[in-house]
C-alpha cells in the first residue's frame, strides 16, 4: 500500500468545530495538505474563519461555515446546513470548547454552563444531528470517523481552578467510548485526542509570560509545548485509512504529561 493511500485523505469531506483558529486550524491545515477533498470549518467568527479559510487554501477546499454551538437551534442550523451542501460526511471532529478557572467557593454557575454545552452537549447533539451523513459514508473496509478533542484535564485530578473544563474533558472521553460501541455496526468509529499543552487562545495567559512559560514547560517531560505537527498528524492517523481499525481510544498528545 502506498503511502498516500493510507495517510492520505483524498476524496474525502471533513467538518471540524472551532477550526479557524487553535488546535482545530492545526488538524484543518493537515487535512487540506493531506488531499481532502473538503474540510469545513465551524466556529462563531466568520471573520476568523475567512481568513483562515483562504489561508489554508487557495482552491476552495477549506469552507467556512459560521455557527453557534453554545445555542441548540445553532447546532441544528448547523446540521441543517452541511446536511443541504452534503450526501455525505467521511470526519467529523468535535473540537470547539472553553474554559473557565475560578475557586470553587465562587464559581459562577454561567461559566459552569457555558464550559459543559461547548465542550460536551454541543459534540453529543452535533454528532447526533450528523449521524444520518456518517452512516451514509462509512463502511465495513473504511468507516466514518469521529474524533473528539479532549484533554489531558479529563485524566488528571489537578483542577487548576478549572473545574467543569477537566470535568467535561473526562465526560467527553466517556462519551467518545460509548459512541465506539454503539456505532460500530454502523461501519462509524469514535475516538478521542487528549492534548496536552499547545499555543492556543486557552494557552495565551502562559505563553505570553517568559517566566510561566518556562515553568510550564519544565513540568513536560519532553520538555516543550506541542506543535501543529503533533495535533495535525494524530488526527490524521484516526482519520485516514491508518485508523480505520481503532475505535474507543483515547490518545494523549502531551509530551509525557500524564506519565510525570
Amino acid at each position: 500500500m502506498e503511502l498516500n493511500e493510507l495517510f492520505g485523505l483524498a476524496g474525502k469531506t471533513a467538518l471540524i468545530t472551532g477550526g479557524g483558529r487553535g488546535i482545530g486550524r492545526m488538524m484543518a491545515e493537515g487535512f487540506i495538505r493531506a488531499g481532502a477533498s473538503k474540510v469545513y470549518i465551524a466556529s462563531r467568527n466568520q471573520t476568523v474563519l475567512e481568513q483562515a479559510a483562504a489561508e489554508l487554501s487557495d482552491d476552495g477546499r477549506c469552507i467556512p461555515i459560521a455557527a453557534d454551538l453554545s445555542t441548540h437551534d445553532g447546532i441544528a442550523k448547523l446540521v441543517s446546513e452541511l446536511s443541504a451542501r452534503e450526501e455525505k460526511l467521511d470526519i467529523l471532529i468535535n473540537n470547539s470548547g472553553a474554559a473557565w478557572g475560578a475557586p470553587m467557593t465562587d464559581f459562577p454557575e454561567k461559566a459552569w454552563d457555558k464550559v459543559f454545552q461547548l465542550n460536551l452537549k454541543a459534540p453529543f447533539y452535533l454528532t447526533a444531528g450528523l449521524l444520518p451523513l456518517l452512516e451514509k459514508s462509512g463502511t465495513a473496509d473504511d468507516p466514518a470517523r469521529i474524533i473528539n478533542i479532549g484533554s489531558i484535564a479529563g485524566e488528571v485530578s489537578n483542577s487548576l481552578g478549572a473545574y467543569p473544563y477537566g470535568l467535561s474533558k473526562g465526560a467527553i472521553h466517556q462519551l467518545t467510548k460509548m459512541m465506539a460501541k454503539e456505532f460500530a455496526s454502523r461501519h462509524i468509529t469514535a475516538n478521542a485526542i487528549a492534548p496536552g499543552r499547545f499555543p492556543s487562545k486557552m494557552t495565551k495567559n502562559i505563553t505570553s509570560d517568559e517566566e510561566a512559560f518556562k515553568k510550564e514547560v519544565a513540568t513536560i517531560p519532553l520538555g516543550r509545548f506541542g506543535r501543529d505537527s503533533d495535533i495535525a498528524g494524530t488526527a490524521l492517523f484516526l482519520a485516514a485509512r491508518s485508523g480505520a481499525f481503532i475505535t474507543g481510544a483515547v490518545i494523549p498528545v502531551d509530551g509525557g504529561s500524564l506519565n510525570d
